[in-house]
């Protein structure tokens, strides 16, 4: 037996060395942040030459730069060391992504597994190993961190176990265009050609290869025009002459295809005719109307109901001032939310509807503000004018309160959208200035409408009880809402910021009941402490800051663990396989969300059918901002959500679903598309 088993271990050695070669891969050099090799297509040089790659696997959240970096950050670089003379060529990178950084910076970015392929010619023959250094840049949304590694890659012949590495590689590259591409000298870039279009062409990117050429920050406008379509480049030094670079192409599917390109110069084509601006007005006007039966405006019904209980009393022309004032509410909110959209998005931002429940800081002041709602409707206290911020109580009501009602109830009750709003959005997003404001006014006026209605018609005034003490108790019992409201908000807080954001809430609430209990005693000394206590809680709104995310994204709500998080790549990978897709795309901020899941996705029915269909649930969490989630919205013509797309089996074309979900509407679609 002793002399069996040394035999034995040389028949192993010996038939390991006849069989194919383990993949070429050096050592490996690891950080937090990632971990980064280099392998090779074959593990031997064939005509003086050998593809190499640098591999990354970047941790959630980290990404390297493009060859184009944009406006901040450093393509990787490698160099030979031995070989005495070899040399490598440039890297071969696959489509980038684009990412607003703060401060309107505009990036160019790799994220997930990457390989950058390149080639090496080598100075002679027989080269049995490779020595390389090579340097990078890995960053996150807070930090950037610059990072370098030595690799050593033996070459052992035979052939490569990472082949298929570099095959999935080249299948990715961008390929050169197959569309005539011209660029006008105010940045408008055309790319025309049989089978462009509409139908085609949900959303496209242009990433240019000369990193001063646009503002990389800036949004790229859509437009159509005959056999093409058009996107609206922002020159960094006008005019535009000449732009080269690659262009990512979305369909309606979600699926992605990157070209390269090199525009001449020459005049932008006519647009195509577009909806009818008023078209759009009617469909926001309608889509207000809706939103007032949306889950959404659930938060602020005490507010709603009282200001319906005011037009009870027998002053109608008061009534219908109040109404009209509550519905200028409700449209100056609006302009003051679309308005700053506009005016981010144009600076570079990559924001949607509802972007404003994506900051820690407003989060907390509303949750601050309708907890204090909800104090004043419980009668803690009492001050002429605060009681109309918002609440616009019967008794001290008047034009001013309701103008501030209407514009709590859109701040508070619009995170979400309606049927008919999201082709209005995303119409009011793409057209010029006044025309966009328009469109909003449109939705606010939507939402104010039918308080309007109600105050301009005498028989509601004879059919709603007249004001009298039986409001008092009213206005008491609807302080539960509000602080329902502030709970809910209080856990949005624990998804964006962590149990330190609930903390900072809590405290800073616990300061302003204080400070409102202090004001019911008169005396200068106690309503100084209670500013204090006001500018105590405002101090503690700089600390909160959203929460980490290092790692796989948590879903939100009453979602099944089955769910998958949405990720491009994961998409695209089961489409390709021709496996069915269910990609749901919400927020913790997003109510409409939180029902449909529960009545329409979560129920153990629901998850046996799509087990049984074998669909596969994506969620992607917008109660952050994500680019590849906002990608996603723009790609379908959407700019909030909820939006629920199905993919069906093999390769058809996406279903689309209504905003509101129901069980037989889930089951309908999975059917039909199946039929």
């Amino acid at each position: 037996m002793k002399r069996l088993l040394p035999a034995l271990a040389a028949f192993l050695l010996a038939l390991a060395a006849t069989g194919p070669a383990r993949a070429a891969r050096s050592n490996e050099v690891t950080s937090p942040r990632a971990q980064v090799s280099l392998v090779s297509a074959a593990n031997a040089p064939k005509a003086g030459t050998i593809t190499l790659g640098l591999l990354f696997h970047l941790k959630p959240d980290w990404h390297i730069y493009w060859s184009d970096p944009g406006d901040a950050g450093q393509a990787p670089t490698v160099s030979i060391v031995a070989p005495a003379g070899a040399k490598a060529g440039p890297f071969a990178f696959p489509p980038p992504h684009w990412l607003v950084a703060g401060g309107g910076v505009g990036d160019y970015i790799e994220s997930g597994t990457v390989l950058l392929p390149f080639t090496v010619t080598l100075p002679q023959s027989g080269v049995t190993a490779i020595d390389a250094k090579a340097e990078w840049l890995v960053c996150n949304p807070k930090l950037c961190v610059p990072e370098h590694g030595r690799f050593h890659l033996a070459l052992a012949g035979g052939a490569s176990a990472e082949a298929g590495l570099f095959r999935a590689a080249r299948a990715a590259l961008p390929r050169p265009s197959p569309y005539r591409a011209t660029i006008a000298p105010d940045g408008t870039l055309a790319i025309t050609g049989a089978g462009l279009g509409r139908s085609v062409v949900k959303s496209a990117h242009f990433y240019p290869d000369d990193p001063a050429a646009i503002v990389n920050a800036a949004p790229q406008r859509l437009g159509f025009v005959r056999d093409g379509f058009t996107l609206r480049l922002k020159p960094a030094h006008p005019p535009m002459t000449a732009a080269a670079g690659v262009i990512e192409i979305t369909d309606p599917s979600g699926r992605m295809q990157a070209l390269t390109l090199h525009a001449a110069p020459g005049a932008a084509p006519p647009p195509l005719a577009g909806t009818p601006l008023i078209v759009w007005l009617g469909a926001a006007l309608l889509a207000g109307l809706i939103l007032n039966l949306m889950p959404c405006v659930f938060p602020v019904l005490a507010i709603k109901a009282l200001a319906l209980a005011r037009l009870g009393h027998d002053d109608r022309p008061l009534a219908r001032r109040e109404a009209l004032a509550y519905a200028a509410g409700t449209v100056a909110a609006m302009l003051l939310l679309g308005g700053g959209l506009l005016a981010l998005r144009a600076g570079g931002a990559a924001l949607g509807w509802g972007f404003q429940f994506q900051s820690p800081v407003f989060i907390a002041v509303m949750a601050w503000l309708v907890f204090a709602i909800g104090l004043n409707f419980a009668g803690l206290f009492e001050i002429s004018g605060l009681e109309n911020l918002g609440a616009g109580l019967a008794r001290h009501g008047g034009v001013l309160g309701s103008f501030a009602t209407g514009l709590l109830a859109v701040a508070v009750a619009t995170p979400c959208t309606a049927p008919f709003m999201g082709g209005a959005l995303a119409a009011a997003l793409a057209a010029p200035v006044t025309l966009g404001l328009s469109i909003f006014a449109s939705l606010g006026l939507g939402i104010g409408l039918p308080f309007v209605a109600l105050a301009a018609v005498p028989a509601v005034g004879r059919i709603l009880p007249r004001p009298g003490p039986w409001m008092v108790i009213l206005r008491q019992i609807l302080a539960f809402p509000m602080f329902g409201t502030a709970v809910w908000l209080l856990w949005v807080m624990s998804v964006e910021a962590g149990s330190s954001g609930v903390l900072i809430v809590g405290a800073g609430a616990l300061l302003i009941g204080f400070a409102l209990w202090l004001l019911r005693f008169p005396g200068i000394l106690l309503r100084g402490l209670a500013v204090l206590a006001v500018i105590g809680a405002v101090l503690l709104l700089p600390r909160v800051v959203p929460a980490d995310a290092t790692g796989p994204a948590a879903l939100p709500g009453a979602l099944p663990r089955s769910a998958v998080p949405y990720s491009p790549s994961k998409l695209a990978a089961l489409r390709k396989d021709g496996h069915a897709v269910f990609v749901d795309m919400t927020a913790a901020w997003c109510i409409t969300c939180q029902v449909n899941e529960r009545v329409a996705l979560a129920p153990r029915a629901m998850q046996r059918l799509f087990a049984a269909r074998h669909v596969t649930l994506m969620v992607g969490d917008w109660t952050r901002r994500d680019p590849a989630i906002t990608r996603f919205l723009a790609a379908h013509g959407r700019d909030g959500v909820p939006i629920y797309v199905y993919y069906p089996p093999g390769h058809a074309a996406p279903v689309v679903l209504p905003q509101v979900l129901t069980p037989s509407i889930v089951r309908a679609t999975i059917a039909g598309a199946r039929s």
